[in-house]
């Protein structure tokens, strides 16, 4: 498959969290999905050890069970307030007007995760953070993290949609035993479905200036 014709900052600033633009009803040939997952594998990981793991779940069954359990999550987070997304307050009425469109969107992910034509989820294995001090932590998800990006990346290059998502965190263990995943060794980090995108005109989002959040020399 060709690549869509993106310049590296196209490519950086155009992809998107996709919810309703996910194609659920077009497959997506397992191929590239490998091909994303080989490039996610070039990202940095700390100590030159690489413990990045992904599972992608295709079994309509899995899919629907861990659709439902992120539903169940989804529940309760819309009942966190200043913490959901269609109850945060950005302070104007086109910036609240954009927040409650993308609460729409999440809504609508949240009631059909498990209609993807596939889902991955990215783990670190080697133990869990649970705990950790904040460096072996921080180098542990310095692993998974970037990869998880890259592959969001390189998937957003192939007219693939993807979102990043960890509401199921909540519910952890549960994933964990649907998919026979070693909870004591492997920690989940990021689910996200995989799907083309319907139309592959993505814009940059409204973002802060950059001035607003740079701190030079001191906080």
């Amino acid at each position: 498959m060709s690549l869509l014709p993106l310049n590296p900052d196209e490519l950086l600033s155009t992809t998107r969290a996709v919810r309703k633009r996910l194609d659920f009803d077009r497959p997506v040939p397992d191929e590239l999905i490998r091909e994303c997952i080989e490039l996610s594998m070039q990202s940095p990981s700390g100590s030159n050890n690489p413990t990045m793991q992904f599972v992608v779940v295709r079994d309509p069954a899995k899919k629907a069970a861990i659709g439902e359990i992120y539903r169940q999550c989804f529940g309760m987070y819309k009942t966190w307030d200043g913490v959901y997304i269609g109850s945060i307050d950005k302070g104007d009425e086109a910036a609240n007007a954009q927040q409650a469109r993308s609460a729409q969107s999440a809504d609508y992910l949240g009631e059909r995760m498990g209609d993807a034509p596939a889902l991955i989820i990215a783990c670190n294995q080697g133990g869990r953070a649970d705990g950790m001090p904040a460096l072996m932590s921080a180098n542990m998800f310095g692993n998974v993290l970037p990869a998880m990006w890259s592959f969001m990346l390189a998937a957003r290059a192939r007219g693939l949609g993807t979102c990043w998502t960890t509401l199921h965190l909540v519910m952890e263990q549960q994933v964990a035993d649907v998919l026979g995943i070693p909870f004591d060794t492997v920690q989940q980090a990021c689910l996200s479905p995989i799907a083309f995108t319907k139309g592959t005109d993505f814009k940059p989002a409204q973002r802060p200036d950059a001035d607003t959040i740079i701190h030079w020399d001191q906080w």
